[in-house]
């Protein structure tokens, strides 16, 4: 599977080129301040292996690169949600530093959300992004998702404990 987005930005599978690529972006505290603890901060080599061996070894996985120029700049997924919620996936995305505010990541939210809502056939594609996160905010308002609600006090990230904010999408009847 293989998205393209358009000037050269692309959605593909993980592979173990993108090893060295995944540390060096991945390694860095304010890519990992925004994103939740699975993500861990230091980003070593030997979470690089895992996250690859992960996505290549599970085909129901819905976890994605970004590339631009067929160079990893970051990563995007859905992620089913179950019982009540089937119907419903979360999204999620980050971006390596050098590549913030050149519109890479709205284009891959845009591709990632015709791909879940129109191919896998997700009812609702939801984003909870921190309260701070205003770039991440911004991307997701221009696809179309809107802002539902704020979670008083629902993350706790490196000791602080924050608001976050509730942004979704639906398909189409």
């Amino acid at each position: 599977m293989r998205f393209d987005c358009g000037d050269g930005i692309g959605i593909r599978p993980f592979g173990r080129d993108d090893r060295d690529a995944l540390v060096r972006l991945g390694n860095n505290y304010n890519v990992s301040k925004w994103l939740a603890n699975l993500f861990p901060h230091p980003y070593r080599l030997e979470d690089a292996d895992a996250w690859i061996a992960l996505n290549m070894g599970d085909t129901s996985r819905y976890d994605y690169a970004i590339d631009v120029r067929g160079e990893l700049v970051g990563g995007i997924g859905l992620m089913p949600m179950a019982d009540v919620h089937a119907g419903t996936a979360e999204l999620g995305y980050w971006l390596g530093e050098p590549y913030w505010g050149q519109g890479i990541m709205t284009r891959a939210v845009a591709a990632m959300t015709t791909y879940g809502l129109d191919e896998l056939l997700f009812v609702r594609l939801q984003a909870e992004v921190f309260a701070d996160n205003l770039g991440s905010m911004r991307v997701l308002e221009k696809n179309g998702y809107v802002r539902e609600g704020v979670l008083r006090k629902h993350i706790r990230k490196n000791g602080v404990i924050m608001d976050s904010v509730l942004y979704a999408r639906h398909r189409n009847p």
